[in-house]
C-alpha cells in the first residue's frame, strides 16, 4: 500500500508580496470552482529528487486554498528501484538491453500500488513519471473509478527515448485524460485520446533553500565544510549521476584553476531513495577528485547536503555549474538564479527555458565551453551580477511554485464536473 506523506503546512497569503496581486487573485479565483475537491499526488519517493521537492510545497499550498489534496509514494523494493532507475536512464537516451523480468518487475510493483488506493476517494490523481506510470492501467481494473480524473506528469526528457521502452509504456500512458509535460518538445508523438498540457516546475522562495541566509548561519557552513570565504568558489548543487556529468566538472574546475590558484570547487547532493546507483557514482567521484583539497563535497554521509548547506554554498559560490547532459528542467538552477548568481549550465532540456544564453548566465556545450565562460565570470564581477539580476527576476516571473499551483489548478477546472 502507498505510504502517505505529510508536507508541512503552508498558505498562499504568506506568498502575495512575492508573486504580486494579479498573480494572487489569479490563483484565488481558479480555486473557488475546485473547493473540496480530493487530489491525490503519487511518485516514488519521498526524499532526493526534483518531484518529491515540488510536492513538499505544491501539496499543502493547494490545501491552503480550499481543495483537499494528498501524496502518496510506493512502497518499493530495491529490485523495483533498480528496473525504474533503469527505465528513467533509457527515457533519456541510454542504450540499455531490457528483459521480460524487469519488466515483470515494474507491472507487479504498479499492480500493487494500484490495489492500496481507493480511487473513489478522489476527483483527481496525478501519477508522477515512469516509475508509477502503469497505476491507472491496474486501478481501473480493480475499483470503480468513475468520476476521477488521471493526469500523468512526466518530468523528464523524452525527446531521445528508447524505442522499446517508450512502446511498452505507452499503452498505460494513454490512458491517462490529462499528459503534463515541462516543454512541447517532450510530448512524444502517437499520443492520442489525452489532453496535453505544457508546464514547468517551480521553486518555494519561501523554503529554507531559498530565503536570504544570514552571515552567520553561512560561514557556519562554509567552516564546517572547509571552505575559505576569502577565496573564489564554483559550485554544483547535483545529484551523484553520469546525467549531471560530476567528473566533468572536476575536470572544468581543474583547468580554470590554471588561471586562478586559489579556486574553490564545492559539489552538493543527497542521494535519491529511488537511485540504489548513487553512492557507486559518488565513490566514483570522490576516486576522481583524489586528494585535492580545494575540492569540497557536501553529501550525506557527512550530513551535509540538506537545505541550509545548499542555501549557503549557492549564495557563496562565484560561479555555479550545472553539467548536465540532459535535463528535464532543472530545479537547482532556478534555485542558483533566484540567488542571483550567475550560472554556466549545460544546453540542455529545461535548463535552456531558464538559462539564456548571455543575459541570465551562458550554456555550454564542452568542457572548454564551461572553462571559458567560468574564467570570464570571474574576472568580470559587473557582467556576474548583471546575469544574477537578470536570473533572478527571469525566475520571479516565470517559475516559482504559485505558477506551478496555477497551472494545476486550471488543468482541474478543465476536467471539473
Amino acid at each position: 500500500m502507498p505510504t502517505l506523506v505529510n508536507p508541512k503546512p503552508k498558505q498562499l497569503d504568506d506568498y502575495r508580496e512575492v508573486i504580486g496581486e494579479e498573480a494572487y487573485q489569479e490563483i484565488v479565483e481558479l480555486a473557488k470552482p475546485l473547493v473540496g475537491k480530493r487530489v491525490l499526488h503519487l511518485n516514488a519517493t519521498a526524499s532526493g529528487g526534483g518531484v518529491a521537492e515540488l510536492l513538499y510545497t505544491l501539496v499543502p499550498l493547494t490545501n491552503s486554498v480550499g481543495l483537499v489534496a494528498d501524496w502518496a509514494v510506493m512502497d518499493g523494493a530495491p529490485d523495483f528501484y533498480q528496473v525504474t532507475k533503469t527505465m528513467h536512464d533509457s527515457l533519456q537516451g541510454a542504450k540499455i538491453v531490457w528483459t521480460d523480468e524487469m519488466w515483470d518487475t515494474w507491472r507487479r510493483y504498479n499492480e500493487i500500488t494500484a490495489k492500496g488506493i481507493d480511487v473513489s476517494n478522489y476527483d483527481y490523481i496525478v501519477v508522477h513519471d515512469p516509475q508509477p506510470a502503469g497505476v491507472a492501467s491496474y486501478a481501473r481494473d480493480t475499483q470503480s473509478s468513475a468520476g476521477t480524473r488521471w493526469f500523468w506528469r512526466c518530468h523528464i526528457d523524452l525527446t531521445d527515448a528508447s524505442q522499446e521502452v517508450w512502446e511498452t509504456i505507452h499503452p498505460f500512458v494513454e490512458l491517462y485524460e490529462g499528459l503534463v509535460f515541462t516543454l512541447e518538445e517532450y510530448v512524444k508523438d502517437g499520443l492520442r485520446g489525452s489532453e496535453v498540457f505544457i508546464s514547468p516546475p517551480g521553486i518555494d522562495p519561501l523554503s529554507p533553500k531559498n530565503v536570504k541566509l544570514d552571515n552567520k548561519a553561512r560561514y557556519k557552513v562554509l567552516a564546517t565544510a572547509g571552505i575559505d570565504p576569502e577565496r573564489p568558489l564554483i559550485a554544483q548543487v547535483s545529484r551523484f549521476d553520469p546525467w549531471k556529468d560530476p567528473l566533468g566538472v572536476i575536470d572544468v574546475y581543474r583547468e580554470a584553476k590554471k588561471q586562478v590558484p586559489g579556486l574553490q570547487l564545492a559539489m552538493v547532493a543527497n542521494v535519491a531513495s529511488d537511485a540504489p546507483d548513487g553512492w557507486v557514482f559518488y565513490e566514483k567521484t570522490l576516486r576522481h577528485a583524489g586528494e585535492d583539497p580545494d575540492i569540497h563535497f557536501l553529501t550525506d554521509p557527512m550530513g551535509l547536503g540538506n537545505d541550509v548547506e545548499v542555501s549557503a554554498i549557492q549564495t557563496t559560490a562565484d560561479v555555479v555549474i550545472q553539467k548536465s547532459i540532459r535535463e528535464g528542467f532543472g530545479l537547482v538552477v532556478t534555485e542558483a538564479l533566484w540567488k542571483a548568481r550567475p550560472m554556466v549550465a549545460g544546453n540542455a532540456g529545461g535548463i535552456r527555458m531558464q538559462v539564456i544564453d548571455g543575459e541570465t548566465g551562458y550554456l555550454a556545450t564542452s568542457n572548454e565551453d564551461y572553462v571559458h565562460r567560468v574564467l570570464g565570470l570571474l574576472g568580470d564581477q559587473e557582467t556576474a551580477c548583471r546575469m544574477g539580476d537578470a536570473g533572478r527576476e527571469h525566475v520571479r516571473k516565470n517559475f516559482l511554485i504559485t505558477r506551478y499551483l496555477r497551472d494545476y489548478l486550471r488543468m482541474f477546472n478543465r476536467f471539473a464536473r
